[in-house]
């Protein structure tokens, strides 16, 4: 497994978490997959890119994306 991987998850307290393997705490918490993932996308590229898994509310994977290293180019707007 490649050294930055995050995984997308369900939170206990009720939205999707972006967490690290074996993790003390999570990276970010959103109310919806789709915008836990996008958080997951931005982590990693911020971090020259890595893995994200996402995880389906039955514990299965569901889906592996790798992400490519990103350039922090300021906001677009």
């Amino acid at each position: 497994m490649p050294a930055n991987t995050r995984w997308v998850v369900e939170y206990p307290d009720g939205g999707w978490a972006v967490e690290k393997e074996e993790h003390e705490r999570v990276s970010a918490v959103r109310s919806t997959q789709a915008e836990a993932i996008e958080r997951g996308h931005e982590i990693l590229r911020n971090l020259g890119g890595g893995e994200l898994i996402v995880k389906g509310r039955d514990g299965q994977i569901r889906d592996k994306v790798t992400v490519s290293p990103g350039n922090d180019s300021g906001s677009s707007g």
